[in-house]
């Protein structure tokens, strides 16, 4: 039986992503998926400026920016909006792109890289102990095989096989049940702006494509009905009216579809050599389109953190991907809860403060461009211990270097070492000179600062050891 350091369950966009980062660290991933195809849904629709700088350091952000529309703010009710346009980002702005055109880009991408994707392949059982897991399944004929490996990840939505397998509870709610999903074609557009309203019987959303096409997401309080149940044009239509005020001219209805919103979130993201990523984690309301998000940049974290605890680094590494992303998860779970929660307040009078109360506090810019980055993902940091600097654990910006925009430098897949304009680079890492005012960093293969101060110390070496188990005297390679 063929050893793998790590198999991934799922191809979703978390699945090739953490295969991609797995493969770019040198290190040999499968990813299994019960489907024979990539799926042609689209349930998410927007990726935020952090996930775009994420793929961006690994040269794919461009590509994906090419298929959607970007929309630098979104337009709440009653004149209350989001403005992303101040974010200190490459991408101050959202997204809006089908899923399909994420997915297909990071399974490529993780092909490319050297990632083995076999699909119609259902996952029944996963065992682990001391020496691996072993992942049983069968085929589409029905054919029995079983694929050995170091680790396994499931990330295998939120209805995750592997979640069960291994025992974890999802414990949460159900919020709101009937949600219409729909692309449609609109004769009389909204401006770019995503655009949000609700009011007492129902909510719409509307977001635009490009080429004249636009994602709805709509509830009416009045008809709930099963998932199953198909979405009647004229409910969308009426739905998106009493929402908006207009129906902006609803064209042809290319697409449409009922989900259900849950608030659920494992305990443990770890359960021995077994990881739980993305939905198969965590799922929450679709207000603020996190889910997709959430998961690609839970991917990010997990992917370089398995390869250096393959490459000799302490196990205790990978108790980190709970301990970072956990909270992260948690913080998602309860801000777009509380975003759906005041969308769908009934009693006019807390309607009408909620109307208020949201315009004044996101048209006051210190607290509206916190609110950005957060949403965007941008604000999300990790923490320090005590004795470090306060910047360690925060999102490294994409700050000017010798060798180019840090971003663009970070596409080895590696630890990057910042120094100081004028600081000589040492031989044993891969160091470039930081070109604007600053101190030396030592940057994350997720882009987060591991290290600061003065680089001329050497003491960024005791950082990259506790990640890497690599020696101060440079003996172990950081990644392959």
């Amino acid at each position: 039986m063929k050893h793998i350091d790590v198999v991934v369950i799922g191809a979703g966009p978390t699945g090739c992503m953490l295969a991609g980062e797995l493969a770019t660290a040198g290190r040999s991933v499968t990813v299994l998926d019960k489907r024979a195809a990539p799926s042609t849904l689209s349930r998410a629709f927007g990726v935020h400026a952090r996930t775009l700088e994420l793929l961006d350091a690994r040269g794919l952000a461009d590509r994906l920016v090419a298929t959607g529309a970007a929309a630098p703010g979104l337009k709440l009710w009653r004149g209350a909006a989001l403005n992303l346009g101040r974010l200190r980002t490459r991408f101050p702005f959202v997204l809006v792109t089908p899923q399909r055109n994420v997915d297909a880009l990071l399974e490529e991408h993780a092909r490319d890289r050297g990632a083995d994707i076999i699909r119609g392949f259902t996952v029944t059982g996963v065992e682990q102990d001391g020496d691996g897991v072993r992942v049983h399944g069968h085929d589409s004929s029905g054919r029995g095989r079983t694929f050995h490996a170091t680790y396994a990840v499931g990330a295998d939505g939120a209805h995750s096989a592997v979640r069960t397998m291994i025992g974890q509870p999802f414990p949460g709610k159900a919020v709101l049940r009937s949600i219409m999903l729909a692309d449609v074609e609109l004769e009389n557009p909204p401006d770019n702006l995503v655009t949000v309203n609700a009011v007492r019987d129902g909510f719409a959303f509307i977001a635009p494509y490009g080429d004249n096409l636009f994602r709805v997401i709509a509830w009416n309080r009045r008809h709930q009905v099963d998932d199953t149940a198909p979405v009647d044009r004229e409910e969308l239509r009426s739905t998106i009216e009493v929402a908006m005020g207009t129906d902006y001219g609803l064209g042809d209805v290319r697409w449409q579809s009922r989900f259900h919103s849950d608030e659920r979130q494992v305990p443990q993201y770890r359960t021995g050599r077994v990881f739980l990523a993305g939905d198969a984690a965590h799922v929450h309301s679709p207000a603020g389109g996190q889910g997709m998000n959430t998961g690609i940049q839970d991917a990010v974290n997990l992917g370089w953190k398995l390869a250096a605890v393959l490459d000799g680094a302490d196990d205790a590494v990978l108790d980190t991907y709970h301990s970072e992303r956990h909270p992260v998860g948690r913080l998602v779970l309860r801000s777009s809860g509380a975003t759906m929660r005041m969308m769908i307040v009934r009693p006019w009078i807390l309607r009408k403060i909620r109307n208020g109360v949201v315009a004044a506090l996101l048209g006051f810019p210190p607290i509206g461009d916190a609110i950005a980055r957060m949403f965007s993902g941008i604000g999300i940091g990790y923490g320090h211990h005590a004795g470090e600097s306060t910047v360690v654990g925060r999102r490294a910006e994409d700050l000017p270097t010798d060798a180019g925009r840090l971003y663009e430098v970070m596409r080895s897949g590696g630890f990057v070492l910042v120094t100081e304009p004028g600081t000589p680079a040492p031989g044993d890492v891969h160091a470039v000179a930081r070109t604007d005012e600053g101190p030396g960093l030592l940057v994350r293969p997720d882009g987060y600062i591991a290290w600061a101060g003065d680089s001329a110390s050497g003491r960024w070496r005791d950082a990259l050891e506790r990640w890497t188990a690599r020696t101060s005297n440079g003996a172990r390679p950081v990644s392959r």
